[in-house]
């Protein structure tokens, strides 16, 4: 787990290494307010079709190679943007950079892999509160690198370091850990093109799910027509290709489950999808905030309080700096209390929280702000650990696929947040996402709690019996 939290703590250190260097980025090439906030755009659009992608991945190859792989591809954009010299190829350079952001997907399931159900909660909220902490680090150290090399090329040696740090472990990940304990096996879905449900309404409920993240993509484009980068053509054609590629996915889902049609699937072997579309809505509102407001917070700090970049990085770090309590919390609160129980808690405290945000003002000392900020922060990682202290409990051979999908919706709302940041008030940003906090409440309600086993076939047939519950058996083999 530690090989694997820090791998996770360097894709968010490269992901999140654009916010604190803005102010510095801005400047040093001359960028307008709307060049910056598409930026911040690009920076999470790419990791929502990422995410489904490496989810597969990880559940057809496994988390070692998955997460060395994607480490060490990532540090040629993340070059790449640091020597850029316009906007077009920061642009560029960012929107690649957005593949990272998947990683966090991978190490859910190798987590999953090592630890039982009654100890996954508090395992995966470890994992990603020191993984999630890279954004932190990121707004905290990076100003400070820049200031050492001096000039107006300092961001550029300190995102191309964090580039240099993905690239040379990711050959020390692929080197120092392995996928299963000894004597395990490794589950694998039956159908590595599209996620596996076990009834038609399930099927039909999946592929309604897949709707917004097209349309997230399609609300990008829109906004990058805004900003002259897109012609109206170039963004007809974006629409029409992510119609047909919506088709597409929807062809291969339903291929995939073409069975149900004719064979039921057996009681034992099933699973709620609806679970994992209340997980996907919670993470829409929680992850979704986290991405867009980790983004905009140094410069909201700086605008507001008038802030130097080194300054504002540090004070909006708090709010990411509490990823490595909250987070852990809300799984270990989780595996302790029930898990339906704390997500609703959790949610309604991230609606007061983001409500409190949306108040703040020049008028505020800066330390009541920056306490507003991680009192809300509590509530917001604390609520993504609980929330993934349930996704690996649903079905273990389609945990990736699973993760990915709820990590995606997390990418779409940050895309949908920074979307509406960019033509509204910070203040208001702050109130839609607590509105938004509400909606997820509600469907929270809906949500039942894992319990029990789940069956899973390996390939031979062996029929292994996987406990979900909070009992303390790990595996009955049958």
């Amino acid at each position: 787990m530690h090989f694997t939290w820090f791998a996770f703590f360097l894709t968010f250190l490269v992901w999140f290494n654009l916010a604190p260097m803005l102010q510095a980025i801005q400047e040093s090439l001359d960028l307008t307010k709307d060049q910056v906030t598409t930026l911040l755009i690009l920076n999470v659009a790419l990791t929502i079709p990422a995410r489904i992608v490496i989810g597969m991945l990880t559940d057809l190859y496994g988390p070692r190679r998955v997460y060395s792989a994607l480490l060490v591809s990532s540090a040629i954009p993340c070059f790449a943007f640091a020597m850029a010299d316009s906007f077009t190829q920061l642009a560029l350079a960012r929107f690649a950079l957005g593949f990272i952001g998947a990683g966090f997907v991978i190490g859910i399931r190798m987590v999953s892999e090592w630890f039982p159900a009654n100890e996954l909660g508090t395992a995966e909220g470890v994992y990603g509160g020191w993984g999630n902490f890279g954004s932190a680090a990121a707004a905290f150290t990076l100003p400070t690198i820049a200031l050492w090399f001096g000039g107006d090329d300092g961001w550029r040696w300190a995102i191309g370091l964090t580039g240099a740090m993905a690239l040379i472990y990711g050959f020390i990940y692929y080197a120092s850990v392995r996928d299963v304990p000894e004597g395990s096996k490794y589950f694998k879905p039956r159908n590595s093109t599209a996620m596996e449900v076990t009834s038609t309404g399930d099927l039909w409920l999946l592929l309604v799910m897949k709707v917004p993240l097209y349309l997230a993509l399609g609300a990008l484009a829109w906004r990058l027509k805004n900003v002259d980068i897109f012609s109206e053509g170039t963004t007809l054609s974006v629409y029409l290709g992510l119609a047909l590629l919506y088709a597409y996915d929807a062809f291969l889902a339903i291929r995939a489950n073409r069975s149900l049609f004719t064979t039921p699937v057996p009681e034992f072997q099933q699973y709620k999808f609806k679970q994992v579309a209340i997980l996907n809505i919670l993470y829409f509102a929680t992850f979704g905030s986290e991405l867009a407001v980790v983004s905009m917070l140094p410069l909201f700090f700086a605008e507001t309080f008038g802030l130097s970049a080194v300054l504002a990085g540090m004070v909006a770090s708090a709010y990411a700096f509490m990823n490595l309590m909250s987070r852990p919390g809300g799984g270990l609160l989780s595996d302790r209390f029930g898990r339906k129980t704390v997500l609703l808690i959790l949610t309604g405290g991230l609606a007061v929280g983001y409500a409190l945000m949306g108040i703040i003002d020049s008028t505020w000392p800066v330390w009541l702000a920056v306490v507003a900020a991680m009192a809300c922060s509590f509530f917001v990682q604390a609520g993504e650990g609980a929330v993934f202290a349930v996704v690996p409990l649903i079905k273990r051979s389609l945990t990736g696929q699973i993760a990915g999908m709820t990590g995606a919706y997390g990418n779409v709302g940050a895309v949908i947040y920074l979307i509406i940041f960019s033509v509204v008030d910070a203040s208001t940003f702050f109130f839609v996402i607590a509105g938004t906090a509400i909606v997820g409440f509600i469907a929270l309600l809906l949500l039942e709690e894992p319990t029990g086993e789940i069956a899973e076939i390996d390939e031979d047939g062996t029929v292994t019996m996987i406990q979900v519950g909070r009992g303390p058996s790990e595996q009955q083999i049958a």
